[in-house]
């Protein structure tokens, strides 16, 4: 069985996300959210880019942006694959093609319609990535967990890769992924000391976890 994939979303600085690259992550996650604690400028994520090593996929998050705004920095940037993290519609997912979209919906009550809807009309769709409702202004890294049990019941064969977010943090990521086995996990806040400010031990710690799941 291959193991889960590890998203850590947030990086503001080169070294930190080569931390997180040698730890075991697969994507790492560049936020161009202004409201966000982790938001960069299209300069630091150009720093960043040029440090991956090959293999590793950089996602784009955004949050309500224009299909101009996002078509304009990922060009610039020469990244295929963007998080939309708001509102949303699919006829806009659909006018990014041939960027791939993951989308981030709320665990709410219209969770499983969204998913279906996502499902049938977007066809560049590359995954689901299932997070917490917005608090505190924020539409994702807000440290909630979800009802794990209740998606792992909910969850159906013909969805797209889901993606397991909220709340998850070095001690409870292996509980998360033994019981909703998801495609992958992300993380943000898990893995800060404050909000914004990446540990590399935490980093470390959150990999070593998510590996040890069998």
């Amino acid at each position: 069985m291959t193991r889960t994939r590890i998203k850590i979303c947030g990086f503001t600085d080169a070294p930190l996300a080569l931390t997180a690259v040698h730890a075991g992550a697969d994507a790492i996650g560049l936020n161009f959210v202004s409201k966000s604690p982790r938001v960069i400028t299209v300069a630091q994520a150009k720093i960043i880019l040029n440090a991956l090593p090959a293999f590793v996929q950089p996602v784009a998050l955004f949050c309500d942006a224009s299909t101009e705004q996002i078509i304009t920095l990922t060009q610039e940037l020469g990244i295929n694959t963007v998080q939309l993290h708001g509102k949303e519609p699919l006829s806009f997912a659909n006018y990014l093609s041939p960027l791939k979209i993951i989308k981030a919906l709320p665990f709410d009550d219209q969770f499983q319609q969204e998913v279906e809807s996502w499902t049938k009309h977007c066809q560049n769709l590359a995954g689901i990535i299932v997070d917490a409702p917005p608090k505190d202004g924020l539409t994702g890294g807000t440290g909630v967990a979800i009802d794990w049990d209740k998606l792992s019941q909910m969850k159906q064969p013909h969805w797209p890769a889901l993606i397991l977010a909220g709340g998850l943090t070095p001690q409870n990521v292996a509980q998360a992924i033994t019981t909703v086995k998801p495609y992958g996990v992300d993380v943000a806040s898990g893995v800060e000391i404050k909000r914004g400010v990446k540990d590399q031990t935490l980093i470390e710690q959150f990999c070593d976890a998510v590996c040890s799941v069998q």
